[in-house]
């Protein structure tokens, strides 16, 4: 179970995309048929929170803003090289 939640927040950490079908569907005939199909794609961005989550036990309230984002797209890097080595 740890290892789907920390997956979970490393997909949230690196920003994803998710694919989204929706279909329509009409009576024709006494029949259901298809009338119409959309198909849909959406990028969820990186989040800070979900890598601060990750880096749990560091101190990130005394650092300044300038601080996190480099730590954010330096953790966005090490994951993304941890997830393709996975």
């Amino acid at each position: 179970m740890d290892e789907e939640v920390r997956n979970a927040i490393l997909k949230v950490a690196l920003g994803c995309s998710v694919e989204e079908v929706t279909e329509e569907y009409g009576v024709t005939d006494g029949q259901l048929t298809l009338v119409k199909r959309r198909e849909t794609r959406k990028d969820i961005p990186p989040d800070l929170k979900a890598a601060r989550l990750l880096m749990e036990g560091q101190d990130f309230a005394g650092m300044s803003d300038e601080q996190l984002e480099a730590e954010k797209k330096r953790l966005i890097v090490r994951l993304k090289e941890e997830k393709d080595e996975g």
